[in-house]
């Protein structure tokens, strides 16, 4: 039995292995755009086990601002995964073509009931890297599911793969994925199967490399392009001032968009304000980007507690200008820093298959293996959380 969420594209059954990071991603984007692909055993009838987590989409949408191509409210989409009956029928969640999954999303239980146990539990809000989807984080989204959290993660319109194109604007006016996570809460708090079950004064925030940036930016942090441009032309540049392998053609793109397109100009207009969402008590930013974009003064500012996960092998947002950087301004920071760990690390686990034709994303440099990395990960978040959102 399979049940595909999203759609199927069949180029990716026309794969072939690549060696260049470039290429790599290309392939990435295209299983992101194939989405989840929930597989039974071997065909036969699903019996129940004890499940992670139970899991639904919801299709939410912000009616103040408008798709890229101006065509209709702009998404915003939720994977959820929430506490559930552990006799509820559990499937395994791989992400790739049906019958050769490139990524192992762990287990789920779609479209059951949420566990009666509690009345309301805390909720945690996840934010994707540039260009991947929320169901990348499954693995950090399922086991706080099974601690009793609501976890919702969103793909930001315009930087996920799950959508049929990129957008240079949602690479480049990141902080407008922070308003995505307060609208998510908005939807949320007023959804008619989680507003009930959701305590109000327990929410919290996680993302990983850009999801980073657009956590610390919900706790307070402000973003300062001039600085960060400056930054950029000096010698200390790291790679996030780089085109990212995602879209290598976003800032070309993207400088058409400022010169003539009248929403981008209101974004840009906007980009130092705070999007700090006081509903949010606590976040946890793995492997953070853009650090230098974000104001000391505004990093010394924050008043909620905050995580800081250092991958201290990061080519892509080194820990001195990104992490490390956070850490120094932001008096309430802790951080974990993980000697063995990449920027990769915190994307899903990958099978044989994976392995073999995403060498670059699925293969730890140090040699450790992704599951004992981010068994640390999810050790730490969870641990964190538990002390900040006061779990009862």
């Amino acid at each position: 039995m399979s049940i595909v969420i999203w759609m199927l594209s069949a180029r990716v059954l026309a794969m072939r292995r690549t060696s260049t990071l470039r290429s790599a991603w290309r392939i990435l984007l295209l299983i992101a755009v194939v989405g989840i692909v929930v597989a039974g055993c071997a065909g036969a009838a699903l019996s129940p086990v004890i499940p992670a987590a139970g899991l639904v989409r919801r299709d939410y949408n912000d009616s103040t601002r408008s798709s890229w191509n101006g065509s209709s409210p702009r998404p915003v989409v939720a994977l959820i995964w929430y506490p559930t009956d552990v006799t509820a029928p559990a499937e395994t969640l791989s992400i790739g073509p049906p019958g050769r999954p490139l990524f192992l999303a762990g287990v789920a239980s779609p479209g059951v009931a949420i566990n009666p146990v509690r009345e309301r539990y805390p909720l945690v809000v996840l934010s994707h890297g540039t260009g991947g989807s929320a169901v990348q984080l499954a693995w950090l989204a399922i086991p706080l599911a099974r601690q009793g959290y609501v976890v919702a993660a969103l793909n930001h319109h315009g930087n996920t793969g799950t959508e049929p194109r990129y957008d240079a604007r949602g690479f480049l006016l990141y902080w407008e994925r922070a308003r995505d996570v307060s609208v998510a809460i908005d939807r949320l708090l007023a959804d008619p199967l989680f507003g009930p079950r959701i305590d109000r004064e327990r929410i919290g925030a996680a993302g990983f490399s850009l999801g980073g940036y657009t956590v610390l930016a919900l706790a307070g942090a402000r973003t300062d392009l001039q600085a960060y441009e400056t930054f950029c032309a000096s010698a200390e540049r790291d790679f996030t001032c780089e085109p990212q392998p995602e879209m290598p053609t976003a800032h070309a793109e993207f400088a058409r968009f400022r010169a003539q397109d009248p929403a981008t100009k209101a974004s840009l207009a906007r980009s130092g304000d705070s999007y700090r969402d006081e509903r949010i008590r606590a976040v946890a930013a793995l492997a953070p980007a853009l650090g230098r974009a974000l104001t000391p003064a505004s990093l010394s500012r924050i008043d909620i507690p905050v995580l800081v996960i250092s991958a201290e092998r990061d080519s892509i947002a080194p820990p001195r200008t990104n992490a490390e950087f956070v850490h120094s301004a932001a008096p309430r920071s802790q951080i974990r820093r993980l000697e063995k760990a990449g920027h990769y690390t915190f994307l899903s686990p990958c099978t044989l298959f994976g392995v073999e034709q995403l060498r670059e994303l699925c293969v730890e440099a140090t040699g450790a293996t992704r599951t004992d990395l981010q068994a640390q990960v999810i050790e730490a978040v969870g641990t964190f959380f538990k002390q900040t959102l006061h779990q009862r």
